[in-house]
């Protein structure tokens, strides 16, 4: 069964949970550190939901950061999300000031995560669902995770699960019986 989205956002959710990261964001470019809104009244944004924040920089990637599994508000988790993606990717230097007018960002929300029977490579090629379907990667001692956003630049199943074994640091031929699979998929907000 397909992964499906396990929150039902309205526009009004949406654009609050928007101006609540903007808010953490702007509070911390200003020097502040996290400063975490007020939660909202919105029955929906209190709900435990997993999420990634990815910043852009004048469309160029510029941080991103989330989680899988949560047991906080997804208010909240969207908040310490953004800023993490801002000021503590580590891949990236924290933002500045001068970076704020070209800034952009887009919420992934995550559904539920559905194991994938591991069949070996081929099957998972030929299981995978293009545009649609994020994937986790997982043999025990290391981990790896793309949201479906990637596939804009990794447009094959192939190239998708090279570059995250890859990226999980495995070689890129490497496959092994104990990995577990899961996909989901994402509601994405942007703003």
């Amino acid at each position: 069964m397909p992964a499906s989205s396990s929150i039902e956002l309205s526009q009004a959710d949406k654009r609050e949970l928007i101006r609540m990261v903007w808010q953490v964001l702007d509070h911390a470019l200003a020097g502040r550190g996290l400063i975490l809104p007020s939660p909202p009244s919105s029955e929906a944004l209190q709900r435990h939901c997993a999420c990634f924040v990815t910043l852009y920089h004048g469309g160029e990637l510029r941080g991103c950061i989330g989680t899988v599994q949560t047991k906080d508000p997804l208010w909240r988790v969207a908040c310490e999300n953004a800023y993490a993606s801002g000021f503590n990717d580590q891949r990236f230097l924290p933002l500045t000031l001068a970076e704020r007018a070209e800034l952009s960002l887009d919420i992934a929300i995550l559904s539920p995560l559905m194991p994938i029977e591991n069949q070996g490579e081929q099957a998972l090629l030929d299981t995978l669902r293009p545009d649609i379907d994020g994937l986790l990667m997982d043999d025990g001692r290391r981990r790896a995770l793309f949201l479906p956003s990637v596939w804009r630049s990794l447009p094959t199943p192939k190239a998708f699960v090279t570059a995250l074994k890859q990226k999980g640091g495995w070689p890129p031929n490497f496959w092994h019986h104990n990995i577990t699979l899961q996909r989901f998929t994402t509601q994405v907000i942007s703003s």
